[in-house]
């Protein structure tokens, strides 16, 4: 007899060959449609059992060459960055806004939801067409995916939102040259970050700090504070 999940639907097929309908299948049977609870304006498809879900699909989705599924959880730096820009939407109201390593799309729906002109959301993880499409929809929203690296790139945008990113060393090193570049011809830069190791210890102003409840599986508290950044123009 097959092992149960949580909620009482039983454990769906692995993914062997990612395609638009399962990748929709997967996305619907491991998730429920929830507000993250430092947003609760937002409903996104997000994992009702995190460590499960970690533990299996990390190992599952490696199989064919997939990330884990950073898309499922609603990471702390992007509750504080979405919590900033709708008490906040003169920040991206009338904008044009990239919201980098989109994840869930949670910041997007944010910047969409505070008045945006346009919202390009952003993210390498092939799943995340689908899930950002549902999350959208859900929320009666619209965002383009680009599922590109879009870093070192410019396609104009006025607004960069960056929820988590500086979690690892080498992508922190080609993001932090990317967004100088960007503040330097007039791009306002937005980070939210929970105290990752790799966030520049100079050239950002805060905003705002939040105590954004996040889950204790995949984190090592209960609640992260989060601190909301702008990065500062460097002089000299």
């Amino acid at each position: 007899m097959a092992r149960g999940l949580p909620h009482g639907r039983p454990h769906p097929r692995p993914v062997t060959v990612l395609t638009p309908n399962s990748a929709k299948k997967f996305i619907l049977d491991n998730t429920a449609l929830m507000a993250p609870p430092h947003v609760p304006e937002i409903l996104l498809h997000l994992a009702d059992e995190a460590h499960e879900l970690w533990l299996r699909t990390e190992d599952e989705l490696a199989e064919i060459g997939l990330p884990p599924p950073f898309w499922a959880f609603a990471w702390a730096g992007g509750q504080g960055l979405a919590r900033y820009i709708i008490d906040n939407p003169s920040t991206v109201r009338g904008k044009h806004v990239l919201d980098f390593a989109s994840g869930s799309g949670l910041v997007a729906i944010a910047a969409a939801k505070a008045g945006a002109a346009e919202v390009t959301a952003a993210d390498i993880d092939p799943f995340c067409t689908t899930v950002i499409a549902l999350n959208t929809k859900a929320n009666e929203v619209e965002a383009r995916f680009l599922g590109a690296n879009c870093i070192g790139t410019d396609a104009g945008w006025e607004v960069i939102l960056a929820g988590d990113v500086f979690y690892d060393k080498p992508l922190a090193d080609q993001l932090i040259p990317w967004f100088a570049a960007l503040k330097a011809r007039g791009a306002d830069i937005l980070v939210g970050d929970p105290g990752r190791s790799y966030l520049p210890k100079t050239g950002l102003e805060p905003l705002a700090v939040y105590e954004v409840p996040v889950t204790r599986a995949l984190e090592d508290a209960e609640v992260k504070r989060t601190t909301v950044w702008r990065l500062a123009l460097r002089r000299g």
